[in-house]
């Protein structure tokens, strides 16, 4: 009797206790401002894609889908599908069940692909149909199929499949989602953002950016990173507001669309594009609020686009292993060339080398912490480590500085990165790559400044003597090994590369050398 008492009292201990760990799960949280008729999605043409009924159903048809196919909590699911309607029922799907979702660039090749397999080891593959054989060949265990517009065999599967009403008891400490983030060593690393990152910053951005249920986000980025799939989703399903679903950025279609919508987010590179498309006051009145992220966005783009509209557009800063961390006001002065001022609950600092506070105005390693922050990289302890300080800091790699006010400037960065169009491109992997021609003696990938891209990669290489090595033959070669936004937009052939007097290449001088590139006064 007194085996059976325990066990009844244990039995009701995690009765009791299951409610409250599913309320850590993100999922839940995204949903206490739901009202069922409300348009989730809509399209272009105004047609309702999905209402909050449909969220709730069809999250609970993929998840019984994932379920009937053997995937159990922390399985890892990647995706590399094109931008629709059923991605995201899949993500909220698998943020339901307790299950990490692996979203991956679609643009990632063969050689990625293979790399992002051995190392996640998904137990489910979701690719484009035209690529599920190519998935299968480079180790997925399981593959399903799901093109542009949503249908393939994981669909189907999910249409066939009753809808769950489970949501899987989780600790905001569980992992979410995993985001590769390439690294200074050449292999990328998954940064693993748990249910609690994805709450606190949701929460935390819907106060400082003032988001409503009666607000319509205007969405045209891709779903495969932070921007995209956590801000340009999160703050209106968090809230219970409508998104108009754009396949893609295209600029006449954004000047079609935003009478009706109330938020645009986007990275710079949108907004000079819009800016040549001929923005202006009439086809922004409706519109409360512009974003800016993903890369640093231009003074003079910030004072362009305020002289054609009216508005002002608020820059902010985050990265994939943190969300956001700072933003320009919504109250008070949005200063071009400032990424503004620490979000609520987030503790920044600025140090010197040594790990000592710098004072405002002076550059140093910008480092973070909060709610926010990355638990960690996959299955790399060491490099997590290396990435915190003793007291729980994580090091951005930025470097930054502060104005009188307390702005945040981005002023350079301590990790050898590239941002064009607003993708991380980290140089090693490109070079990594490139050397591995016969031709190729050394390479050196830098950025230089770009018009519509921010950064434009391009890549100064030494060759051996008897090599007739073609720029234009490399970069095909190129664009069949790694994504397309890290393959160099311009290949430059030189006698040798330029070294300090302990051999390191000068990429600081290359960089002064070829700033003027792209330049079209150059």
């Amino acid at each position: 009797m007194k085996k059976q008492h325990m066990r009844d009292l244990h039995s009701t201990k995690a009765s009791l206790a299951r409610p409250y760990r599913s309320m850590s799960n993100a999922f839940t949280q995204f949903t206490q401002n739901h009202r069922p008729e409300k348009p989730f999605l809509t399209s272009a043409g105004g047609e309702v894609l999905a209402t909050y009924a449909d969220f709730e159903t069809e999250t609970g048809r993929y998840l019984d889908a994932l379920s009937a196919l053997g995937i159990k909590p922390g399985d890892r699911v990647a995706v590399q599908v094109e931008k629709s309607p059923q991605v995201l029922f899949l993500y909220f799907a698998c943020l339901r069940g307790g299950i990490i979702y692996l979203a991956l660039n679609t643009a990632y090749q063969k050689e990625e692909i293979r790399y992002f397999i051995e190392d996640a080891e998904p137990a489910l593959f979701v690719a484009d149909p035209a690529k599920a054989t190519e998935a299968a060949a480079l180790g997925a265990k399981l593959v399903h199929t799901m093109d542009r517009d949503g249908t393939g065999s994981l669909r189907d599967l999910a249409s066939r499949s009753t809808s769950s009403d489970h949501v899987e008891p989780v600790s905001v400490d569980d992992t979410a989602v995993i985001l590769y983030t390439s690294g200074t060593t050449g292999r990328p690393k998954g940064a693993m953002i748990t249910h609690g990152n994805i709450v606190s910053n949701t929460r935390t951005l819907c106060q400082a950016w003032q988001w409503s249920s009666t607000d319509v986000m205007l969405h045209a980025l891709p779903i495969f990173h932070v921007h995209g799939l956590f801000v340009g989703t999160h703050l209106p399903v968090m809230e219970g507001s409508s998104i108009i679903f754009l396949p893609q950025f295209q600029p006449a279609e954004i000047l079609n669309q935003l009478p009706n919508a109330t938020v645009f987010m986007g990275v710079p590179t949108y907004y000079t594009r819009l800016l040549d498309a001929g923005i202006n006051q009439s086809h922004t009145t409706t519109i409360r609020l512009f974003t800016s992220g993903s890369a640093p966005l231009l003074p003079q783009t910030f004072a362009a686009f305020e002289e054609a509209t009216g508005h002002t557009i608020v820059e902010r800063y985050g990265m994939t292993e943190t969300g956001m961390n700072t933003s320009n006001p919504i109250t008070g002065p949005r200063k071009p060339g400032t990424v503004g001022l620490p979000l609520e609950g987030v503790l920044y600092r600025i140090v010197d080398d040594e790990g000592s506070p710098v004072g405002r105005m002076t550059p140093g390693n910008l480092q973070v912490k909060g709610p926010n922050v990355l638990k960690g990289y996959w299955r790399k302890p060491e490099q997590t480590a290396a990435s915190f300080s003793e007291d729980g800091y994580f090091d951005t790699g930025d470097i930054a500085e502060t104005d009188e006010d307390g702005y945040v400037k981005i002023v350079g960065r301590e990790k050898d990165l590239i941002i064009s169009g607003g993708l991380n491109v980290y140089p090693i992997e490109v070079e990594t790559v490139i050397n591995r021609d016969p031709g190729v003696v050394e390479s050196a990938v830098i950025g230089v400044p770009h018009a519509d891209f921010g950064e434009a990669v391009i890549a100064v290489i030494v060759c051996g003597d008897q090599s007739q090595l073609a720029p234009e033959s490399l970069i095909e070669h190129l664009k069949a090994s790694i994504a397309n936004f890290k393959v160099p937009k311009r290949i430059i052939i030189v006698d040798q590369l330029p070294r300090n007097t302990m051999g390191k290449v000068q990429k600081n001088a290359l960089r002064a050398q070829y700033e003027t590139l792209f330049d079209e006064t150059a």
